[in-house]
């Protein structure tokens, strides 16, 4: 059984660490360099770099910044926001990003997906799908989830590990920023659904938000913000408390 971890995000709007509830009301959080090497000193498993306005800008991601905190960091480094091309994961790659994460341009161009696993390997690549209930169902967004789509969210996961996706980060957009815990329903269905790893991301509040994503659902990697960012909880203490809990994390 792979072991859970916990995945610190770092959300950068012109080259600063932001945070907001909803994809909305964006606030500062801090200096990105500072904060990444900060929760490897305090046991993160991996650190997620979304560069969160670069699709929206149509402009790349920051590959400076990259390096700049790939340097520091010896645990993985996924790095997203604005790619679209082969050219763009390899200048992220060779900047020290060990994988890419893709949104709105695998969905615009699902081949992109297959191409990027065929020329990088799957381990690297990260299909991230913004989700919201819509109804009855939910869907997909993309461009920093102003824009819905019509995919279902389901069936856009299955979709991405047929095209070659190693990894999906699902961010309930209902859930992001609020600190009402995972969405639990949403990450169960998909989780539980393919056969590739998920990583929960959207409403990390408490401790117990945690213990629920990993024993109520098959994710294996749980992803938070402001209650890193903010300290309101450390990484360190969070493990313990779920080691405490029984659940195997790194």
């Amino acid at each position: 059984m792979l072991k859970k971890r916990i995945i610190p995000c770092l959300d950068i709007k012109d080259g600063t660490t932001v945070k907001g509830v909803n994809f909305e009301d964006l606030k500062n959080a801090g200096d990105p360099v500072e904060l990444a090497k900060k929760y490897e000193r305090e046991g993160a498993d991996e650190i997620v770099f979304l560069d969160i306005t670069a699709t929206i800008e149509n402009r790349k991601t920051f590959a400076e910044l990259v390096k700049e905190i790939a340097k520091e960091l010896s645990i993985p480094f996924t790095v997203g926001g604005g790619i679209s091309t082969v050219e763009d994961v390899r200048k992220l790659l060779e900047a020290g990003a060990d994988k890419i994460s893709i949104n709105s341009s695998a969905v615009k161009n699902p081949q992109l997906v297959s191409e990027l696993a065929k020329e990088f390997g799957s381990q690297c690549i990260v299909v991230a799908i913004d989700t919201k209930r819509i109804g009855a169902s939910d869907f997909v967004h993309i461009k920093g989830g102003k824009e819905a789509t019509v995919l279902t969210t389901i069936d856009w996961a299955r979709e991405a590990e047929k095209l070659g996706a190693g990894e999906i980060l699902l961010t309930s957009m209902d859930g992001d920023g609020t600190k009402n815990g995972f969405d639990l329903r949403i990450t169960k269905l998909v989780s539980e659904n393919i056969g590739i790893p998920v990583i929960a991301s959207g409403g990390a509040g408490k401790i117990e938000d945690f213990v629920k994503v990993f024993s109520e659902t098959q994710a294996t990697g749980a992803l938070a913000a402001s209650v890193f960012h903010f300290n309101e909880m450390t990484i360190q203490g969070l493990k313990q408390q779920l080691k405490l809990k029984k659940i195997q994390v790194r």
